[in-house]
């Protein structure tokens, strides 16, 4: 198989993995176990995959105090932020709403860069930023805007989801140049396990274990191993071999999977209005993400 053909079916897989999670994350929450719940036991549960993996197969490199202080900031946006807002949000709204939302991230990335590091915002990245934003408040408020509504509330936690992940890529974006990528994402999710268990803990116990099917089980077990282990590895993977900017258009397969998978076995349906919606962000994501000239391999 020629390489470039391998890493966009990697990449391809991954898009796959994450847009699945959508759908698969609805058949355990909120029914079976909570929001909160489910995270104070896939984070750990992952921390532990990461830190087996990278035992037997990392290279070993002890960070620096001041780097544990910024693998402590990564985990507080990258994975307790993050991981809370995600699955509270996609227990409330649809996974084809959720899935699109996520994919304004690339603009809030640049967003945050302009107000952290200074970076400069072109005209087209400006109109961008507009035409996204504008996109995802009317897919947010397709539903209504009362927080009454669930889909709503949803939505808007998918958003926070999306913001805080963008703060976590610019945060940790200098530890991805000094450390292994694989070291960064395991000291991020221990620091991660032990943000989330707190919240999630009283989730845990409320959990009826004993009687949850194989159905259920291989749920949970696709949310640690597919969705996180697997889908970041073959990310760290992909990313050795190509550029940053390819892998971050693949985001853009996301929605598809995700949507394909929650009408085949949900029934869920799509509305012209949430296409058109969801049109806007992507070209807002194309716009914001564009580079004359550029290489994406």
């Amino acid at each position: 198989m020629r390489s470039n053909l391998k890493v966009h079916l990697v990449l391809a897989l991954v898009s796959l993995l994450f847009g699945a999670n959508y759908t698969v994350a609805k058949i355990v929450m909120p029914e079976h176990i909570s929001a909160l719940g489910i995270i104070a036991f896939r984070v750990p549960m992952a921390t532990l995959l990461f830190w087996g993996f990278h035992y037997f197969t990392g290279v070993h490199k002890t960070p620096s105090a001041i780097d544990l202080s910024r693998f402590f900031f990564a985990a507080l946006f990258g994975v307790a932020t993050n991981q809370i807002f995600f699955f509270k949000g996609i227990s409330l709204t649809s996974p084809m709403l959720g899935s699109v939302i996520m994919t304004s991230t690339p603009i809030f990335v640049l967003v945050v860069s302009y107000f952290l590091l200074k970076e400069k915002i072109t005209w087209v990245k400006f109109l961008g930023i507009g035409l996204g934003a504008l996109g995802a408040i009317l897919l947010i408020t397709s539903h209504g805007t009362d927080f009454s509504n669930s889909t709503f509330t949803g939505n808007l936690f998918i958003l926070v989801n999306a913001i805080s992940y963008s703060i976590y890529l610019v945060i940790v974006k200098p530890l991805m140049l000094k450390y292994n990528a694989l070291t960064v994402i395991k000291w991020v999710f221990l620091f991660g396990s032990f943000m989330v268990i707190p919240f999630g803990y009283s989730g845990l116990m409320a959990a009826n274990w004993s009687n949850f099917d194989i159905g259920i089980w291989v749920s949970i077990a696709y949310i640690i191993i597919g969705s996180t282990f697997f889908a970041y590895l073959l990310n760290l993977w992909s990313l050795k071999v190509v550029s940053p900017a390819l892998v971050g258009y693949y985001i853009y397969l996301q929605p598809l999977f995700a949507t394909i998978i929650a009408i085949i076995f949900r029934g869920d349906e799509i509305t012209l209005a949430s296409i058109l919606y969801s049109v806007m962000i992507f070209g807002g994501v194309f716009l914001v993400s564009y580079r004359k000239n550029s290489s994406t391999i």
